[in-house]
């Protein structure tokens, strides 16, 4: 989002420091998600208290100072890196004359830029107005007056200011339309589970290269962009293993230090695409200071989604971009690979093939003219790779299922 005159909004950034996290990280993190959004970070304020202001977050005192910057520096708008309430917005826009959000609210507002499907819409209005409910009534005049500008993106605020029946039964319709596209996902995944298809869904936190590894991977043609939510919308390719067997490739949103919670809500059944996976790739971003942290996160959020009890690959991408690769630490469960620069890679989907449990035998078999038929039991439950009429009968490169096995192992050619 760009000025008429093509000059970034000029944002302030504030955080209260209680103890509980790194502040000047989460504020960092902050700032990439202001640039994400189109403006530029300027100022940035941080106190340190027990605890939440009640009337204003922060202290009355750095709040005049707040206020005195605004004057000085023209600052457009203050971001803060709290969840406000509604009478907390409306004090502190009172107190410095400017604009003011929060992190959730910048969060959705990306969102809202970035979703060009129909569902990741639904999904984002859904979280912007659950979101906003609770805050109506004390943001009825500030919605009336806000005009353009990050976090105003999504549903129309002349809508929100009508009254919460409204609001609620428009949470209802997008709650049932979900539930219909939920419907045909989950007819997919049970399609899928059916016929056989291994699926590996590629998590992590935002900007870690998902996208980049899954065009490396399969040329699927995914926004690739050095931004945070640079994909909202889940895309899947398949991919054939050395050993002939068929896995589907499934991109998800990323993730992010406290994602919101009607963010995590709205995409649950997006992200229910790895809790279904048979195996998950933690793609992490090697070059990251905090990669060990943000490896973490992505953890806790998949163990929070159910993924309990299934393999998990921590794949350490940009190694490319590292001055000694050997300070990552790998276990049997790692690799290092540069999506960019096609490193690795080999040893990444080695490392799938050998963790997913297979059911199917790759071999070569020669069967007698008389038993060509099997050859279709073989197309219907494994794959013929390839088939060769010699004076014996027929040979061929077969990926045959554990279950019908038996049915051909005097036909294994030695």
């Amino acid at each position: 989002m760009q000025n008429i005159n093509e000059e970034k909004t000029k944002i302030m950034i504030c955080a209260v420091d209680l103890g509980e996290y790194d502040v000047e990280n989460s504020l960092d993190e902050l700032t990439e998600l202001v640039n994400t959004a189109g403006g530029e970070v300027v100022m940035r304020v941080t106190q340190k208290r027990p605890s939440f202001e009640k009337a204003t977050c922060i202290g009355s005192g750095r709040l005049e100072e707040m206020a005195q910057i605004c004057r000085d520096m023209e600052i457009d708008q203050i971001i803060f890196d709290h969840e406000l309430t509604a009478t907390q917005i409306r004090n502190i826009e009172d107190a410095c004359g400017v604009h003011t959000i929060d992190r959730t609210m910048l969060i959705l507002d990306i969102f809202a830029q970035r979703a060009t499907t129909k569902e990741g819409k639904l999904q984002v209005s859904l979280a912007q107005y659950k979101y906003r409910l609770p805050r109506l009534a004390g943001m009825g005049i500030n919605l009336s007056r806000q005009g353009g500008g990050i976090g105003t993106r999504g549903p129309g605020e002349t809508k929100l200011e009508t009254d919460k029946r409204h609001i609620r039964t428009r949470i209802s319709a997008l709650t049932e339309e979900l539930k219909e596209i939920e419907k045909r996902r989950e007819f997919h995944r049970k399609r899928r589970k059916k016929d056989g298809v291994l699926v590996c869904a590629i998590t992590g936190y935002t900007n870690a290269g998902k996208s980049t590894l899954m065009n490396a991977l399969t040329d699927a043609g995914v926004l690739e962009e050095n931004k945070l939510f640079a994909t909202l919308e889940t895309t899947s390719r398949s991919i054939e293993l050395e050993d002939g067997r068929t896995v589907m490739l499934v991109d998800t949103v990323g993730f992010i230090r406290r994602l919101p919670h009607h963010l995590v809500e709205a995409f649950k059944s997006t992200l229910e695409e790895a809790a279904n996976a048979d195996i998950i790739l933690n793609v992490c971003d090697a070059s990251d200071p905090d990669v060990c942290e943000k490896a973490k996160i992505t953890t806790d959020l998949l163990h929070e989604l159910g993924c309990d009890g299934i393999e998990i690959i921590n794949v350490f991408n940009k190694c490319d971009m590292l001055e000694n690769p050997e300070e990552i630490h790998m276990d049997e469960n790692s690799v290092l690979i540069s999506a960019k620069q096609n490193i690795g890679l080999e040893n990444l989907l080695k490392m799938i093939k050998d963790k997913l449990s297979s059911d199917f035998v790759r071999t070569r078999i020669l069967l007698p003219f008389d038993k060509c038929g099997l050859l279709n039991k073989i197309r219907i439950d494994g794959k013929v790779f390839s088939e060769e009429y010699i004076a014996e009968g027929i040979s061929a490169d077969v990926l045959i299922d554990n279950k019908i096995f038996h049915m051909f192992k005097e036909y294994v050619e030695q």
